[in-house]
């Protein structure tokens, strides 16, 4: 007999996924149909973790979706409309994007000052990229316990341009379990994404939040110290304390998607309202008299950190590398 439905994807192996009914967690594997592509997509992966599916099965007279095993797994039929997604530009393939994960509740991007030392301007792609999507984020500032007593006042720099571009940040440490409770409270009855540069803890946050988890966790490489690529899947893990979590690949780069550059000061949340009063609509806060960001920029309301990212995705080549 047939049966069919509707789960999420809850791990994406290239050819073969893993779906779940959620919020009921009962994973069993699927194959993607011939020629099931999102319409007008222009993705290198039809199907990302999240995504909501009609599948349908070949099982015995009484048996469920517990009893879909490898040797005989579900079709995806169908991918339905996402509520929002991330995404970016394909690495080799200039015209073509990657999602990274559909139907996200909340974001947290995982950043660590040090060790590997953070890169802004990518931070700031990010954050765009979810601004433009529909995706709210929150910044995690990871392995506090490094640098916070050496470099207080970094700490201090860091929260003054996110929390003053509008965003929350959390400070943890897996080390000494600093705020990993309150992140564990922030992802309950949640679909949460875990993103960020390679090295920056992810997959240890994820296990701190639950230890029956298993996520593979990395080195960071002394010679470049960025950290090595550990998670080659992109998998969501259920959290025993309520939510469910998404591990992704540490990100090396991250290109714009879908944006045009008189668009892009539209996704800084700063330098929108402060762009209300500028002189001349449309007005790319470069040159133009009467600019209003740039005078915020120049009376410090807007970081002058977060402006050099907006001038650098502005001067971006076409193809991002």
């Amino acid at each position: 007999m047939t049966i069919s439905g509707e789960a999420t994807v809850v791990k994406n192996a290239g050819s073969h996924f893993m779906l779940s009914p959620l919020p009921v967690w009962s994973p069993f594997p699927a194959v993607l149909k011939g020629k099931v592509r999102l319409k007008g997509g222009d993705s290198t992966n039809p199907v990302a973790v999240g995504d909501h599916v009609k599948y349908s099965a070949i099982v015995q007279e009484g048996d469920d979706i517990l009893t879909i095993t490898l040797e005989n797994p579900a079709t995806i039929s169908e991918i339905l409309p996402r509520a929002n997604h991330v995404k970016r530009k394909s690495t080799n393939l200039s015209r073509q994007s990657h999602v990274i994960a559909a139907n996200i509740d909340m974001a947290y991007i995982i950043v660590s000052l040090y060790f590997p030392e953070i890169k802004l301007p990518f931070l700031d792609r990010i954050l765009v990229t979810c601004e433009v999507y529909g995706v709210p984020v929150t910044i995690v500032m990871n392995k506090v316990d490094l640098y916070r007593e050496e470099d207080p006042e970094y700490v201090e720099a860091f929260h003054r341009i996110y929390e003053g571009a509008g965003y929350r940040v959390f400070e943890t440490s897996v080390k000494t379990g600093e705020g990993i409770d309150a992140l564990r409270e922030d992802c309950k009855d949640r679909v949460c994404l875990f993103s960020g540069e390679s090295g920056v803890g992810k997959s240890s946050l994820i296990k701190a939040l639950d230890p029956s988890l298993d996520p593979k966790v990395g080195e960071i490489s002394d010679v470049h110290l960025q950290g090595k690529h550990t998670t080659s899947l992109y998998e969501m893990y259920r959290l025993a304390s309520g939510g469910f979590v998404v591990d992704t690949p540490g990100l090396r780069g991250f290109g714009l998607v879908d944006l045009k550059k008189e668009e892009i000061a539209l996704y800084f949340p700063e330098m929108l309202e402060a762009s209300r009063e500028c002189r001349f609509t449309p007005c790319t806060h470069t040159h133009e008299p009467g600019c209003a960001v740039k005078q915020a920029v120049e009376e410090g309301r807007i970081s002058p950190e977060r402006y050099s990212s907006y001038l650098g995705m502005l001067e971006e080549d076409t193809k991002f590398r």
